[in-house]
């Protein structure tokens, strides 16, 4: 009887033929092969099918699934994959990024060691290519938290979640505003965060390297590019905030998102309509910032 495999590593990858073999060869490289590998292709107009399609023909010691798609933005590439996915777990490595040595291992037997206790999956490191964690690790003793509140308590830099993914199905998917291409990732997981924790595995999962042309090193870029997508999450912040000094950032941001999707009628949407008035003038004086940030970057 064939082993029943509990994880998905999936990865959303657009014009990343360039990257996406070190991914893949990080793959090859752990010594448990316990997984699938889901390639969801946003619409590249590279070589990546062919890529793919290459690696699919040979023996790797574990399957490898790809899926096409329009190009619509890294958050309609993880709706596509969670359409996808049928194993218990999943977890996204991104196509510039490598799965750390052991990963694989180190997951699964948290698994074995939590799963019945009703944690909405694990929360891991990644580090640089250099071994680095990325921002700061977890607080000595911390055996579980929510995404949310390990932020809220001072943590910081990108964290590697690995999803059960009947609950990651649970919850809404991302929503698509025409034109846009671009939600954070992070309204999922601030739903998931009101009923469930994270199991936390202290140990570096995946080694990260920011592309000049992604996300993470052009937000002004997305701010501009992508208001209705912002406005959306900010209320999404402030409908369940971390804190009052956040809710207020969040606030003020809402109000520049709604001002550069032209949309007048922000107060009357908002959650929190008196802090809205309030954060008004702030929030013009940030869209003006964020023009003139994303013509200089």
């Amino acid at each position: 009887m064939d082993k029943k495999i509990l994880l998905t590593i999936f990865t959303p990858a657009y014009n990343r033929a360039h990257t996406l073999r070190r991914t893949y060869e990080s793959l090859l490289s752990q010594g448990c092969k316990d997984f699938i590998w889901l390639v969801v292709d946003d619409g590249s107009q590279d070589n990546t099918a062919e890529l793919v399609c290459q690696w699919q023909a040979q023996d790797n010691g574990f399957e490898i699934r790809y899926v096409y798609k329009e190009n619509g933005g890294m958050h309609t590439a993880h709706n596509t994959a969670y359409e996808n996915i049928d194993t218990e777990l999943n977890v996204c490595i991104d196509s510039d990024d490598k799965l750390a040595p052991g990963a694989v291992q180190k997951i699964l037997a948290k698994w074995e060691q939590v799963r019945q206790q009703d944690y909405a999956g694990i929360i891991g490191l990644d580090a640089d290519f250099k071994g680095n964690v990325i921002g700061k690790g977890f607080p000595d003793g911390m055996t579980e938290t929510t995404v949310s509140g390990y932020y809220a308590a001072g943590g910081s830099g990108d964290k590697k979640l690995v999803y059960r993914t009947d609950i990651i199905k649970k919850y809404p998917p991302y929503p698509v505003f025409e034109g846009e291409k671009y939600i954070s990732l992070a309204y999922k997981y601030r739903l998931i965060d009101q009923t469930y924790k994270m199991a936390v595995l202290d140990e570096i999962l995946c080694n990260v390297e920011y592309q000049p042309d992604g996300s993470s090193n052009n937000m002004w870029k997305q701010y501009l590019k992508n208001p209705k997508g912002w406005a959306f999450w900010r209320k999404v912040c402030m409908n369940y905030p971390v804190s009052r000094k956040r809710l207020v950032t969040d606030c003020i941001h809402y109000v520049s998102s709604c001002v550069l999707s032209g949309n007048i009628a922000f107060i009357s949407q908002s959650p929190k309509k008196l802090l809205t008035v309030a954060c008004t003038l702030p929030g013009i004086a940030l869209s003006w910032i964020v023009k003139r940030k994303a013509k200089i970057k």
